[in-house]
């Protein structure tokens, strides 16, 4: 993994996703060719032409709907996942280019030319995933750990490795017994440090070391632990491993004097500003855009209650900073859906959702009018989902560092959002906190553009949604 701008990014798919850029870009030079020898018997590109600028559009465009469709993120398994996610991408960026052409002529190439462009790009990354993935191997794509502890925390690690497997970005070669106290590794998994840290290391091509021990006042072997980093070896706390794999801070493992020291929590002048700057100019774009299921959603709910409720509610939520406001959706449940007045998670198959409203809550249309909630500053675009003051009484006296995550205006979409489905539950509401949290800390530009990329794939797959 790396870190760009905060954010861990796998290094095999970032190298992925540079190759199939440059891929894309030879593609359309290809189609050019093809097009042009076909019908003229001339091969040549000429340098006056609008193919090379329209070439970087098309590659740009279709990487992004790539990573909108979650064609770089691990666990992708399966010939037909992978052909129907290809599929909508291509679709996305074929929508997107027509658009440009439509708006710049001058940028059009022919039909002929992004005909054999596309039948290109899809044949090239077909095959250039096949070929990358087959020299990569499973084990390529993975770290190899080393964990110095068999205790409690180094349970944590083996915990994730069984139900997660899928998810990880490494594999642990071996668990270090140091500790007297509880020892809970199998002993298969577990080796003795009879010798030196780095021998060990060394021998066993150990990429990272995590301390994991259950107490490091007995028996960490500070000395070797610092000759490893001295020698190139990543060296890593346990909390920052989990941020690193998962995406998320456990609260489990949260203690104060780590937020202290870890980088993060400060989105900046800068980046706030370019972030209210960036939720203004999008949800102007997407309220014009979404004018039409605007009304066909008002003419729907109109028809389905025969003119007698309301197409829009309001509901209080917290805000930024624990501020109340007031969030507008289209109405998706019925009007006594509360009526003993007490707040109630909704559920699966809940039945106070109307017709209507299973729909559009399984399309996100009820949240369309979320977006004046933006224009007004009381949200974001990206964020932590708003909840109501009621339920956020109770979640901060049972969950630690809950308070924590209205440091940041709520959004539309987020972190929290795309990595686990909706929470109807305390323990739902506390593993959402531990990407919220992620999220508080990370926040910038760079996480918030690959997060509005990842909703396209969730609004079009329709997951999580309840």
């Amino acid at each position: 993994m790396i870190r760009i701008f905060g954010h861990y990014v796998s290094k095999l798919f970032l190298l992925l996703g540079v190759l199939e850029l440059g891929l894309l870009y030879l593609c359309v030079l290809g189609g050019y060719l093809l097009r042009s020898g076909l019908a003229d018997g001339e091969w040549f590109l000429p340098l006056d032409q609008p193919i090379h600028s329209s070439a970087v559009l098309y590659a740009l465009l279709t990487s992004a709907a790539m990573i909108a469709m979650g064609l770089y993120q691990r666990g992708l398994h399966g010939a037909a996942a992978l052909l129907v996610r290809f599929g909508v991408s291509f679709f996305l960026s074929t929508t997107a280019m027509s658009l440009v052409f439509y708006s710049f002529p001058g940028m059009f190439v022919g039909r002929g030319v992004f005909g054999f462009a596309m039948l290109l790009s899809i044949a090239g990354l077909l095959l250039l995933r096949s070929v990358f993935f087959y020299f990569a191997g499973a084990e390529a794509q993975q770290q190899r750990v080393l964990v110095l502890g068999s205790g409690l925390n180094a349970a944590r690690i083996d915990h994730l490795v069984e139900t997660e497997p899928e998810q990880l970005g490494f594999s642990v070669v071996k668990y270090v017994r140091l500790e007297d106290g509880h020892n809970v590794i199998d002993e298969s998994k577990q080796i003795k440090l009879t010798g030196s840290l780095l021998e060990l290391v060394t021998s066993l091509e150990i990429n990272e070391i995590v301390i994991a021990v259950d107490d490091r006042r007995k028996g960490l072997p500070v000395d070797d632990i610092l000759d490893c980093k001295m020698s190139g070896i990543v060296i890593f706390d346990l909390l920052t491993f989990f941020e690193k794999e998962t995406s998320r801070v456990s609260i489990d493992l949260l203690h104060p004097s780590w937020i202290y020291y870890s980088p993060g929590f400060n989105l900046g002048v800068m980046g706030k500003n370019g972030k209210r700057m960036m939720d203004i100019i999008a949800s102007l774009i997407m309220i014009i855009l979404f004018s039409p299921l605007w009304i066909a959603v008002t003419l729907a709910s109109l028809i389905e209650s025969r003119g007698r409720d309301p197409i829009l509610y309001s509901q209080v939520r917290v805000g930024e900073n624990g501020r109340h406001f007031r969030v507008y959706k289209f109405r998706s449940m019925r009007t006594d859906a509360e009526a003993d007045g007490v707040a109630r998670w909704a559920t699966t198959n809940d039945s106070r959702v109307t017709i209507l409203g299973a729909f559009i809550r399984k399309t996100r249309l009820d949240e369309i009018p979320q977006l004046i909630n933006v224009l007004k500053g009381d949200m974001s675009l990206v964020g932590p989902r708003p909840e109501r003051p009621e339920f956020v009484l109770d979640l901060e006296k049972m969950i630690p560092y809950y308070r924590e995550r209205h440091r940041v205006k709520p959004g539309l979409t987020g972190w929290a959002q795309l990595r686990y489905q909706y929470g109807s539950s305390l323990e739902d509401a506390k593993q959402k906190l531990q990407y919220d949290l992620y999220y508080v800390k990370n926040s910038n530009l760079f996480l918030d553009m690959v997060i509005l990329l990842e909703t396209v794939e969730v609004v079009l797959m329709g997951k999580g949604a309840r």
